[in-house]
């Protein structure tokens, strides 16, 4: 580091602090607000198919829409098939027509997907519904993000950053209380509200500075910093920033991608994705109300939903308190533990079933060990009815804990940190699309397993995938935490481990 930049810095923090320090955040609040409805939107249908699905299979349903398996299928996870043709849609519209419209035009598909399985009198308005809230949904978990960093400023940037994921949970457990009390074609209706006024409120919030400014237009993006920062708020320094920033892009050659600089954190996001998918999170909460059903828990599977809708909720909040204050790799390690040990727990209660009753054989040679059989049969049957009755619902609140506390959170935040400025929006079309694509496949398999074979056999794959986290965590994923992005850089371009954790003290050294 240089004599002038040691002297810089002071300065520029100064000038920082005293500018920042005229900030007020009211309408930025606001600005936020109104585009995190998207998140909310997206949570609530996301989920949509837990409390219907029991429903629509049930043999009272309406046979113009009763499901059999194959259908169950298609309703669960041709969202997330949406969701991808969404994502990548997205990333097309936001720079063509910029992040706000992109979050706007979500509504179209969300009001229309909702209208016709509101109105549905046949399998494939469902179906065709249930698509169109997938692809609204990609849309905006795709934009959002991005809007709301590109509108904020550094001392709220972080906990603004968690708003679309703290909003989508609360999206969950909304649809999850209003399945309490109102029909399913109800809550397709209330689906329609969030999108609809987020669209409203978007129309008088502005679009994102760094837009204007890549568009040429430096007096819009001033206006619209003072409108977001407050009238005495001076934007000299922030625009300088976002132009020299915007200056410093540039495009990525198929060459470069073959350097260890940029293959090494792309593959890591990658497999990264593949792996949050693989864990199963996705079909548990899709179809967590008929696992509960299979489960045999005491309570009604419908409230035992909202009980994991709001541990869920108090976990997200957890992890945003933790994730500065703790090591990525830390987290990734617990994280993986605790969903381990869950759908360990999980699978070996799917695995028990009780052995019939019925007369010992004559052979006393068999008979003791028949005996313990039936005892032990006889204990799990007791035990499913009794007080352990509740082992499923307290395992699935772990693992949805174990999740939010690191490979949900942390898979998006290493992304923001790994990967090249120059190849991020390939790298991440790229994530966004094995990541959906992985949770369609695993979501349509979800139901066939269990219709075929139970629940064992997919928590058992979980538990499996759960185990390679670990190991991949150990191996693979370097520690990012109170790291510069070029310290992540040199550490993938020479792939030693010491030039990232060597480094501070080879500063104070010098």
């Amino acid at each position: 580091m240089s004599a002038d930049t040691t002297e810089e810095t002071p300065l520029l923090k100064r000038r920082l602090t005293a500018s920042e320090s005229k900030i007020h955040n009211s309408k930025l609040f606001l600005a936020v607000f109104s585009a995190v409805l998207g998140n909310f939107s997206f949570g609530y249908s996301m989920v949509f198919s837990s409390p219907v699905l029991p429903e629509l299979t049930s043999p009272d349903a309406d046979p113009g829409l009763r499901m059999g398996t194959e259908q169950a299928a298609w309703f669960g996870s041709i969202y997330t098939l949406g969701a991808a043709a969404g994502g990548l849609g997205a990333m097309l519209l936001n720079d063509m027509i910029g992040r706000k419209l992109s979050i706007m035009m979500s509504a179209v598909p969300s009001t229309i997907g909702y209208l016709l399985m509101g109105g549905a009198v046949n399998t494939w308005m469902l179906h065709v519904g249930r698509f169109l809230t997938g692809v609204a949904g990609g849309m905006t978990a795709a934009s959002i993000p991005v809007y709301i960093s590109e509108i904020s400023h550094r001392g709220v940037r972080g906990a603004l950053g968690s708003c679309p994921q703290i909003t989508a949970v609360f999206g969950t457990l909304s649809l999850y209380a209003l399945s309490l009390v109102v029909p399913w074609r109800w809550l397709a209706i209330a689906g329609e509200l969030p999108p609809v006024l987020m669209v409203v409120m978007l129309v008088f919030m502005p679009s994102s500075p760094r837009r204007l400014l890549s568009m040429g237009q430096e007096e819009k993006a001033k206006k619209v910093l003072l409108w977001l920062r407050g009238s005495r708020y001076d934007t000299h320094i922030e625009l300088r920033a976002i132009q020299h920033s915007i200056s410093m892009q540039s495009k990525v050659t198929w060459s470069q991608l073959g350097t260890p600089v940029f293959y090494k954190p792309i593959l890591i996001s990658v497999v990264m994705r593949f792996l949050q998918q693989m864990t199963g999170i996705t079909p548990i909460l899709v179809y967590l109300q008929p696992i509960f059903a299979k489960s045999n828990v005491s309570l009604e599977p419908k409230y035992d939903a909202a009980i994991v809708g709001v541990v869920r909720l108090f976990s997200v909040a957890v992890a945003a308190c933790l994730m500065d204050r703790a090591g990525r790799k830390a987290l990734l390690y617990t994280s993986s533990m605790l969903m381990f040990l869950a759908s360990l727990t999980l699978t070996m209660f799917s695995h028990t079933t009780p052995c019939p009753p019925g007369p010992s054989p004559p052979n006393h040679t068999l008979s003791s060990d028949y005996g313990l059989a039936s005892d032990i049969g006889h204990t799990l049957a007791a035990g499913h009815q009794g007080p352990a009755s509740v082992l499923p619902l307290i395992a699935t609140m772990v693992f949805i804990f174990g999740y939010a506390m690191g490979w949900g959170p942390i898979t998006w935040l290493l992304m923001s940190e790994v990967l090249p400025l120059v190849a991020r929006g390939v790298a991440s079309g790229l994530c966004v699309a094995v990541s959906w694509l992985t949770a369609f496949v695993l979501t349509h398999a979800f139901t066939h397993l269990v219709d075929a074979y139970g629940l064992y056999v997919p928590y058992l794959g979980f538990t499996v995938v759960c185990v390679v986290c670990l190991l991949f965590n150990a191996v693979c994923i370097p520690e990012t935490r109170s790291r510069s992005l070029e310290e992540i850089e040199n550490y993938f371009r020479t792939g030693r481990t010491f030039t990232i954790r060597r480094s501070t003290s080879t500063i104070q050294s010098t």
